[in-house]
């Protein structure tokens, strides 16, 4: 009986552990807006360029630069507590989205990277490594233009997709290429900046 109370206590302490927010990456203090740097053309909001297959539209997340040398086992970490409710495998578009639920729901989405470590439907903390940043291999394969990951913060819930038998675990998508104007990126997204650097504090 004794072992049984001890064994049902940790199940409930486990369980209502609060984590806090973090950062991405892994930084010197994740805690931190200074510790993370973006890319050159990473910022949120800035208008891309017509390309072929692609409209013109404006950035809806911020392109996160590695934060080490590490271009080995770079990690990747979620920002808060949540469950993946989406994971895209497929080369430079490799793409999860966690649904949160804090005050409100809100949801993140990490593309551009490789090392899938987590499953569909799991849950995830910010210590919990969900992916890392590509490696040397893959850069020579894809471009160095992908030294870097993708990150958003939604508003509304992504898209939801039909399966695909080549995605099975792609059920949704962001709103990435729908953001013509700046009221698209305020009613689909979050600036990650400030939305980080008020929950950081």
């Amino acid at each position: 009986m004794i072992k049984t109370g001890f064994l049902i206590c940790i199940f409930f302490i486990s369980f209502s552990l609060e984590f806090e927010y973090n950062l991405p990456i892994n930084s010197p203090d994740r805690r931190s807006i200074n510790s993370m740097e973006l890319t050159k053309i990473g910022q949120f909001g800035l208008l891309r360029k017509e390309r072929p297959g692609v409209p013109a539209h404006f950035h809806t997340g911020i392109d996160i630069k590695r934060p080490t040398q590490n271009y080995h086992e770079e990690p990747i970490f979620p920002i808060f507590e949540g469950i993946v409710i989406s994971k895209r495998q497929d080369g430079p578009y490799a793409q999860l989205i966690i649904e949160h639920e804090n005050e409100h729901k809100f949801w993140t989405v990490y593309e551009h990277i490789a090392g899938i470590e987590v499953n569909l439907y799991e849950f995830v903390n910010p210590e919990t490594p969900i992916a890392r940043f590509m490696n040397k291999s893959e850069l020579n394969k894809y471009g160095w233009q992908f030294d870097h990951f993708h990150f958003e913060i939604l508003k509304t819930q992504p898209i939801r997709l039909n399966q695909n038998r080549l995605h099975p675990e792609r059920l949704f998508a962001s709103h990435t290429l729908q953001c013509y104007s700046k009221e698209d990126l305020e009613k689909y997204f979050y600036h990650p900046l400030n939305f980080l650097e008020k929950y950081l504090n």
